[in-house]
């Protein structure tokens, strides 16, 4: 795979605070969507004439809306905790990419026309106009933040800089200035159900190619079921699943162990993507329209539960807030939680013993995990605190003879972000994604050097995609990425040759 020529940054022993560099990233901006995919997503297609009053409308809509981002923006002290927090601002040295600075930006216009000071004393409180360039500054900033949400934790007051970022994306899209890559494909899940825009045949033919696929290895018939109604669980899962290594190995995963496990699923070809990028560009009403062809399928299909498959932000969002974007949803089996991930299921039956292995299987892998951001900071697996760290890495130990963990302060929720999150997965920002990606490759390439490992795990489809192009700027393999279902699946002894059993069969509630 051919690289772009890009200055890769140096990964020092630890990642210290770089000397600064002005304006570093100032010429990094992502391609602005086309008129069609504004207009799908109510957005205007150009900016207005009178774009400055639109945006400040918007400001003030959003302030009435979300306390917590009036909240964030009037409780800075400016104490300085988060400056050498973010892979961005570690892996480019640009000022405007701490956490603070790059709030900062619509902190300034907040506090102009929204606080008396502002209005009366701008200087003495940094306030400033909204001009075009300073929304060239938002554009091009806002889209160097991935909304990790790990300055959050390190920031005494927990301001959580990802809000501030989505908003600003909202305000931007809100007169004409939307971003392509997130933009257009939250149009084609509105057309056809999936960020690839795959139709029904083409999603048909390919699972259809993977039971070819699975019964060539093991000579067992697993179904990938589409389409069936009265399924026991609808699977919902990032459309990367569907056509790409290392995910679609994921996917075989997943059946096997539904297969195995005895209980009937489908996936929907209406609404056959998890993620939801609605989030990344703050859009509380085009999280709603994408959450509600969740909530359609599951009622078409009669399922009585839903689940997620390895998608990190499609669990933040099933997590936090499918029940409100399109509950109650009282019509599921209340014995589940609404959602379940798949590695609470693979986990459940880990712990009830229902599925063999055989580790030696996976003893060409010295294997580490990635916690991914919006799984670690923003959610939770189990019924325990700390689940979300716990469960995948138990399900690893289990199918693998040998595990290592990264250096404790840049896991579980202080972990590093992968640097293509938040809606920056686009070749167009590949500067920033490789510069952004330093902090996490140089915890791993520690413990490639120390503990000779040579599989990066991850639960996340946007994580897989960007290692597989960052991890060669850095001196690794990408081949190195793998689903943990992946490695689920080669561990797994097959043991269950007939078709799935009725739901009498079925394994038992995982709470």
């Amino acid at each position: 795979m051919a690289k772009v020529e890009i200055e890769v940054p140096e990964c020092p022993e630890y990642p210290i605070i770089p000397r600064l560099k002005e304006g570093m990233m100032a010429h990094s901006k992502p391609y602005i969507a086309v008129e069609k995919f504004q207009h799908e997503l109510g957005f205007p297609g150009e900016l207005p004439e009178n774009w400055q009053e639109a945006a400040l409308d918007k400001m003030q809509d959003l302030l009435g809306k979300y306390r917590s981002f009036q909240v964030y923006l009037d409780s800075c002290v400016k104490c300085g905790a988060c400056t050498d927090k973010c892979h961005y601002f570690l892996g480019t040295a640009d000022p405007k990419n701490m956490p603070v600075a790059r709030q900062d930006l619509l902190r300034k216009v907040y506090r102009r026309y929204f606080t008396l000071a502002g209005k009366y004393f701008p200087k003495l409180v940094g306030a400033v106009d909204l001009t075009k360039d300073v929304l060239d500054d938002w554009y091009s900033y806002y889209h160097q933040c991935s909304q990790c949400r790990r300055c959050s934790v390190f920031c005494p007051y927990g301001i959580d800089t990802a809000e501030i970022s989505m908003a600003a994306r909202e305000i931007l899209a809100s007169v004409g200035m939307g971003q392509k890559y997130c933009n257009e494909i939250i149009g084609k899940v509105f057309k056809i159900g999936n960020n690839l825009g795959l139709p029904e045949p083409a999603l048909k033919d390919t699972l259809e190619g993977l039971e070819e696929d699975i019964f060539d290895e093991t000579n067992v018939a697993v179904r990938l079921p589409l389409d069936e109604k009265g399924a026991d669980i609808l699977l919902i899962t990032p459309s990367a699943d569907f056509f790409a290594e290392p995910h679609v190995d994921g996917l075989m995963g997943y059946a096997k162990v539904f297969h195995e496990s005895g209980v009937s699923w489908t996936i929907s070809s209406y609404a056959s993507e998890g993620a939801n990028f609605g989030m990344f560009i703050g859009s509380y009403e085009n999280m709603r329209r994408v959450a509600m062809r969740i909530r359609k399928a599951a009622e078409d299909l009669g399922v009585k539960r839903i689940m997620f498959g390895e998608c990190g932000h499609a669990w933040r969002v099933g997590y936090s807030f499918l029940n409100t974007l399109a509950g109650p949803f009282d019509f599921l089996d209340p014995n589940y939680p609404v959602p379940q991930h798949i590695c609470e299921f693979t986990y459940d039956l880990i712990q009830k013993d229902k599925l063999v292995f055989d580790k030696s299987e996976n003893d060409e892998h010295v294997v580490t995990f990635h916690d991914s951001c919006n799984v670690a900071r923003a959610t939770r697996m189990g019924p325990k605190p700390g689940g979300q760290f716990t469960i995948p890495r138990a399900i690893l130990k289990t199918v693998c003879n040998n595990y290592v963990d990264m250096d404790a302060d840049t896991i579980h929720d202080a972990t590093f972000c992968c640097g293509g999150g938040g809606g920056l997965l686009t070749d167009d920002l590949m500067e920033i994604r490789v510069k952004g990606a330093m902090p996490r490759m140089t915890a791993l390439k520690k413990i490639v050097d120390e503990d000779k490992v040579t599989t990066l795990v991850a639960i996340c489809a946007i994580c897989k995609s960007q290692f597989i192009k960052t991890l060669p700027y850095y001196g690794m393999q990408m081949y190195m990425m793998h689903s943990l279902h992946q490695l689920v699946s080669s561990a797994l002894v097959m043991q269950r040759l007939t078709e799935p059993a009725d739901d009498s069969e079925s394994e038992s509630s995982d709470d």
